[in-house]
C-alpha cells in the first residue's frame, strides 16, 4: 500500500548514493521529496524549519547515532522511520515504536514503513 499521494518527506542520509536512490523510490510512491539533509547539524535545522510530513532517518550518519534528530522528531510529533545497514540493532531498541528499514531497501519496503510511521497513534 501507498502511502497518500503528496506525502512529504525529509531524507536523512550522509551516503549521496542512497540519498539519491531514496529520493527517487520516494517519488515512484507518489511522494515529495521536501528536502535532504546528510548530517546532524542539517537535520537537527531541517527538523525545527518542519515542512515534511514523516522523515527518514539514517540511524548512523557519519559515526554518529542520530537520536537527538529522533528525540527532536519525537518532541515535535513528527512521525519517522529509521534506516539502517546494520541490521535492526542501534538506537531502534530505544525506539520500539519506530519502523526500521534496513538497506539497502526497496521502494515496497519504504511504502509499508512510511504507512506505518503516519498512521501510528500518538
Amino acid at each position: 500500500m501507498k502511502p497518500p499521494p503528496g506525502t512529504r518527506v525529509l531524507i536523512v542520509e550522509d551516503e549521496a548514493i542512497i540519498a539519491m536512490t531514496a529520493e527517487d523510490m520516494i517519488e515512484e510512491l507518489g511522494c515529495i521529496v521536501a528536502s535532504t539533509a546528510s548530517n546532524l547539524a542539517e537535520a537537527l535545522t531541517q527538523v525545527k524549519t518542519g515542512g515534511f510530513d514523516v522523515a527518514l532517518l539514517d540511524i548512523n550518519l557519519n559515526g554518529s547515532e542520530s537520536t537527538e534528530v529522533a528525540r527532536l522528531l519525537i518532541e515535535r510529533a513528527s512521525p519517522f522511520v529509521f534506516t539502517t545497514g546494520y541490521g535492526s540493532g542501534g538506537p531502534a531498541a530505544d525506539f520500539p515504536d519506530i519502523p526500521v528499514v534496513a538497506k539497502p531497501y526497496r521502494a515496497a519496503d519504504l511504502a509499508i514503513a512510511i504507512n506505518k510511521a503516519i498512521t501510528a497513534p500518538g
